[in-house]
């Protein structure tokens, strides 16, 4: 078999390989908490093939592991099929490329010595951060405005399984865990613009697991509990506001219900459970907890007034409908 091989697809959609150079033996397996090493170059599609990142001019390799959020999460399905010593190169489209910057960028950081992330500027409201906030490299500013299909060299080094290599430092640190919760709340987010809420729910669910799991450290109510409360808050409304597009509206009452009787002052969990009860015609529960909204942040007034008035014409309907219903009864 030569070499340079014609492109092959694999199993994912929008993604090309070709084998630049054959590995040995047999395709390892790739199972969670494997461990994978290896280089990697990622380029744009353009006539120079500009060079965006390459571990070998860093000098490290880098590593993996498998099931364990936090990276490029398509790196896993081309990993795996490849042997090892293969170098191959894969073309990968803007569905798998969305979120590379904001990987890249903790990459750099920690190639630089630097935490991976500013961690303080975060957790004052992290979705500012995504709408407007530069990641420090414009290559990659540019690159997040405008998503672009991109070509990763890999070179796969080896795969250790769970057993061969010690567990332990691998399994996320506090820290490590925090510094996942924006870049998950980050690409929940890409997914929610592009109308894709199951896999947006997916996102931000691993991000209040996070959030959840260095929380139980805490002292509940003191300032480092209630800085992740909010955090995780953020999250579960964002996953109520999914949970509206694919119709749970019940479900969304829950959650938005739990955080108001722990925090009866956060104005978005009234008004997303207002917006539920609406759908489902408890229409005294929409009107109070639409007051209670108002009364929160009377700067809400037009967005309540446009609700009102659905729910005006929602309730309209369904009268006459039951008033249909019964006049065919009798």
């Amino acid at each position: 078999m030569s070499d340079m091989q014609d492109s092959m697809l694999l199993g994912s959609e929008g993604i090309k390989k070709t084998i630049l150079h054959g590995g040995t033996g047999d395709i390892p397996k790739f199972i969670t908490g494997a461990k994978v090493t290896f280089h990697f170059r990622t380029q744009l599609c353009d006539d120079e093939r500009t060079v965006i990142d390459d571990s070998k001019v860093v000098g490290t390799p880098m590593e993996i592991v498998i099931g364990n959020m936090f990276k490029l999460d398509i790196w896993e399905s081309l990993l795996s099929s490849m042997r090892i010593g293969e170098v191959a190169e894969f073309w990968c489209d803007i569905i798998h490329t969305g979120v590379y910057p904001l990987v890249s960028k903790s990459m750099r950081r920690i190639a630089e010595g630097k935490d991976p992330v500013d961690w303080h500027i975060h957790t004052c409201g992290m979705a500012n951060m995504f709408a407007y906030h530069s990641l420090g490299y414009d290559d990659l500013d540019e690159l997040m405005k405008e998503p672009k299909p991109l070509y990763f060299v890999l070179e796969l080094i080896r795969v250790q399984q769970p057993s061969e290599y010690n567990r332990e430092s691998w399994a996320l640190s506090d820290e490590e865990r925090l510094k996942a919760v924006p870049v998950l709340h980050g690409q929940g987010n890409k997914f929610y613009k592009q109308g894709r809420y199951q896999e947006a729910m997916q996102k931000y669910k691993e991000a209040i697991i996070c959030i959840k799991n260095v929380q139980t450290k805490e002292k509940s109510w003191e300032v480092p509990w209630l800085k992740l409360e909010k955090m995780a808050n953020t999250l579960t409304l964002n996953y109520c506001q999914c949970l509206l597009h694919i119709e749970e509206y019940y479900e969304a009452i829950e959650h938005t219900s739990d955080i108001i009787n722990q925090h009866p002052g956060v104005v978005k969990a009234f008004y997303l459970r207002a917006k539920a009860h609406m759908e489902v015609w408890n229409e005294a529960e929409a009107r109070q907890d639409f007051s209670r909204v108002l009364d929160l942040d009377p700067g809400m007034k037009k967005a309540v007034k446009k609700e009102l008035a659905k729910l005006n014409v929602r309730m309209e309907e369904k009268n006459q409908e039951d008033k249909n219903k019964y006049k065919g009864m009798f």
